[in-house]
């Protein structure tokens, strides 16, 4: 009979006549015996993991942790940004066994052969110094090396990171940018954050590092050349808006991030507005075709006084740059009107303003609008400065806006307009990505025929005037130039201080591409006669650059 005791097993020792299989109880033991072995086993693993888990992350986990930020290239795969390994090499001189010494010895003079000879890291190792860094920032090689040489003395430790280098150094600074431990700061690299933190495969950027090297090169010539204090210069292509070239001067070192003066960061291309003087003379012409004023003759060879309605004075003083149109026009035979295309091509302010005062009530702020001259551009690569322009539209604003005064755009604002001008009438948006073949974002904003005539106007200005130092052998180039004279703090105009610029289209029967060169606060050299304005320093400049890339655009 089984008995049942509260608290105790089913089936008790004092069961009795219960048969006891002794072939059964040594398989038990059998199994008790290997679970047992298993289980010591397990916990010593546990234990030496435990213990050597900081040499685990430090040696094993290191190229896991570097494909966290994928490379950054240009349009033909040269890498503009690289994660690599990195780590700091640190030594433990009580754990070198005697019999030791030299080879750790050795192994430290090559892996800093400019810090320790041979005999210096005797003496290093005899301090017994608890721990001592004896290279920073390694390389992949000095680390490969340690690594080998901690499994057989287990004397060193890395302290493992993974850094970001730019191997173009200046030349891409501040398109690239730059990122910090763990995502994008600046261009690119902060754009593009996601896309880099997440993906393998590189990211192709359009633009072209054997252009941008010719930029970043004249710029600088030009910044030095001219005691500017600052030079800037794009390159995109006309129909896909591919930038190929995004130069800016001052620039900086990515790689060395903590020496970067703020002001030197700031994305002047995108972030800073500009009045740029003649330039806007091609879109007050294009004004001039839409509104059928381009056959009307305007008077050239007296100042012009604007005129509120009331009849009283609008400006302090005329617009008056008629001395220079007396001596190259009149005096040459030429009449002492000019019509739009002729104002365009001599760049006359007061022609300008005349057409400007002809055109309708809101015709100019309808067109700059059309231009996004109103709006900050939100663009795939960032967002720029929103520009600016008038809030009323009388005679003053109307003739001088006509000549580029009073309104300020971004450069970038500005190589997007005239774009649209010259390659057939579409506003392309731009892009910091290498395109395939496929459909581009843009809209019509002038009509072909009006587009044709004012290709052919730069290209007259690059053959006769201004532009003149742009030209190339063996491909027709139009172009433009521009001088404005910088605002103070008190929003006045200072005469000792402008803005030169050129812009320029390529070839001029079916642009391909459109430049953009500007210069800020060039000083007049003694080759131009102490003069400052774009003809003497951004054209040349910009005929320095074209001359250099053509064969690279069209090989």
């Amino acid at each position: 009979m089984m008995r049942f005791n509260i608290g105790k097993d089913i089936l008790p020792h004092e069961y009795k006549g219960a048969i006891f299989n002794h072939e059964s109880a040594s398989r038990l033991r059998w199994v008790k015996g290997a679970f047992s072995i298993m289980f010591v086993i397990f916990v010593a693993r546990t234990l030496q993991l435990g213990l050597q888990s900081n040499d685990y992350r430090k040696y094993n986990s290191f190229d896991a942790q570097i494909e966290s930020r994928a490379d950054i290239i240009d349009r033909n795969g040269v890498v503009l940004a690289k994660s690599v390994k990195s780590g700091n090499i640190k030594l433990y001189p009580p754990r070198v066994k005697e019999k030791d010494i030299n080879n750790v010895a050795n192994i430290i003079h090559e892996i800093a052969p400019m810090d320790y000879s041979v005999e210096d890291a005797l003496a290093l190792i005899r301090t017994g110094r608890r721990g001592v860094y004896i290279k920073r920032n390694a390389n992949e090689e000095q680390i490969k090396l340690i690594r080998q040489a901690h499994k057989k003395y287990d004397c060193f430790e890395i302290e493992q990171f993974t850094q970001r280098r730019y191997p173009q150094r200046n030349v891409f600074a501040h398109v690239i940018g730059f990122s910090g431990k763990d995502e994008g700061l600046e261009g690119i690299e902060m754009t593009y954050d996601k896309y880099l933190r997440e993906n393998k495969s590189p990211l192709r950027l359009s633009i072209d590092s054997r252009v941008q090297n010719i930029f970043h090169e004249q710029l600088t010539i030009a910044m030095n050349k001219y005691r500017a204090r600052g030079a800037m210069g794009m390159l995109m292509n006309s129909s896909t808006g591919e930038m190929i070239a995004m130069v800016q001067i001052p620039d900086f070192d990515p790689n060395n991030i903590n020496a970067i003066p703020v002001n030197v960061r700031r994305f002047k291309l995108m972030r800073d507005n500009f009045e740029m003087g003649s330039i806007f003379k091609i879109f007050n012409t294009a004004l001039a075709y839409e509104n059928g004023l381009q056959n009307k003759d305007y008077k050239i060879d007296e100042p012009l006084m604007i005129y509120d309605k009331y009849g009283r004075r609008a400006m302090r003083k005329p617009i008056d740059d008629v001395a220079s149109f007396k001596r190259d026009v009149v005096k040459k035979g030429g009449h002492r009107t000019l019509k739009a295309p002729e104002i365009m091509l001599h760049s006359c302010n007061v022609g300008s303003a005349r057409i400007a005062l002809d055109l309708p009530d809101g015709a100019q702020k309808e067109f700059f609008e059309r231009l996004n001259f109103n709006k900050a551009l939100q663009l795939e690569f960032g967002k720029t400065e929103r520009a600016i322009t008038y809030k009323t539209w009388g005679p003053t604003e109307r003739a001088t806006a006509s000549f580029g005064h009073g309104i300020a755009v971004t450069p970038m604002h500005l190589l997007l307009g005239v774009n649209a001008m010259t390659n057939g009438g579409i506003y392309i948006y731009p892009t910091i990505l290498k395109r395939n073949i496929g459909a581009v974002r843009g809209e019509r904003v002038l009509s072909a025929d009006i587009s044709a005539k004012l290709r052919n106007i730069m290209f007259h200005i690059a053959e006769e005037t201004t532009a003149k130092k742009a030209r190339v052998k063996g491909i027709e180039v139009g172009g433009k130039t521009g001088t404005a004279e910088k605002r103070g703090a008190d929003r006045y105009v200072d005469k000792n201080r402008n803005v030169t610029v050129f812009t320029g289209i390529f070839p001029v029967s079916a642009p391909q591409y459109v430049i953009l060169i500007m210069l800020d606060e060039p000083q007049g050299t003694k080759e131009s006669g102490g003069w400052k304005t774009a003809a003497w320093n951004a054209v040349p400049t910009a005929g320095a650059i074209l001359d250099g890339i053509m064969p690279l655009l069209f090989e």
